[in-house]
């Protein structure tokens, strides 16, 4: 689906996680994050020791897309990302990986990880267009569904950053 208006991508704050929330809801309705999670997340991602980067993609005065990573020595993780269905491949998946990865690069990290639920086939798409490897499996990892997890590795991240501009 094409939308004349592109997607604006900037730090998420905890005014968006109401309306992130929703979006989450809509979209892993098994294995939703909590607004306790969120709020912990963005606790870590202000000021020198932030540890975190979280986004969300904004189009007309709506969330249309969220996505987070934390940082840990020269680790890091992605912990999620979402599109609103009206907005797949619209190439938004990709510019929101594209900004973790940016943002694992500044955090020095030389590897990002990530699960992905076994059985979500465009994700796993995605993240192999940047590099992603699969590397193993969680056996029941979401709950309370008991779906399994696909483990994917990425070893320089800074190798498979594109051109986005953050804003915020």
């Amino acid at each position: 689906m094409t939308h004349a208006v592109t997607p604006r991508l900037r730090e998420m704050r905890w005014w968006d996680i109401d309306p992130v929330l929703e979006l989450e809801k809509e979209l892993f309705p098994e294995d939703t994050w909590s607004r306790g999670m969120f709020w912990s997340e963005l606790a870590h991602a202000r000021g020198p020791a932030a540890t975190r980067r979280y986004v969300v993609a904004e189009t007309d005065d709506r969330i249309v897309g969220y996505a987070g990573l934390a940082a840990s020595g020269d680790l890091a993780d992605i912990q999620t990302i979402a599109v609103a269905r009206d907005h797949w491949g619209t190439g938004l998946g990709g510019r929101l990986l594209a900004e973790l990865l940016r943002a694992a690069t500044a955090f020095e990290c030389g590897e990002v990880m990530l699960e992905c639920r076994i059985d979500n086939i465009r994700a796993q798409k995605l993240y192999e267009r940047f590099g992603f490897e699969a590397i193993g499996f969680r056996r029941g990892y979401y709950q309370p569904g008991n779906v399994d997890a696909l483990v994917m590795r990425l070893t320089d991240p800074s190798t498979s950053v594109q051109g986005t501009e953050i804003h915020g």
